[in-house]
């Protein structure tokens, strides 16, 4: 874990995994594009252009597995 917590404090293993990934995304996204979502470049509507962009890949990606699955029935 790359986060240290109190020891009489109990982890859920499974957000434990989802935090370790959103820290290992954001070194990747900080690695490819130099920068970070602090940045103050973009305004609010380049904001919601890369969340409607990213949200319709994630569209993509279910209507794939779907194939897929239909396939293997």
């Amino acid at each position: 874990m790359w986060y240290t917590t109190s020891t009489s404090r109990q982890t859920d293993p499974i957000v434990d995994r989802v935090i370790k990934k959103y820290h290992e995304r954001s070194q990747a996204g900080i690695k490819k594009y130099g920068t970070m979502l602090t940045r103050d470049d973009l305004n609010i509507l380049d904001w919601l252009n890369h969340l409607q962009e990213e949200l319709m890949d994630a569209t993509l990606y279910v209507e794939k597995i779907k194939h897929e699955l239909d396939k293997s029935e």
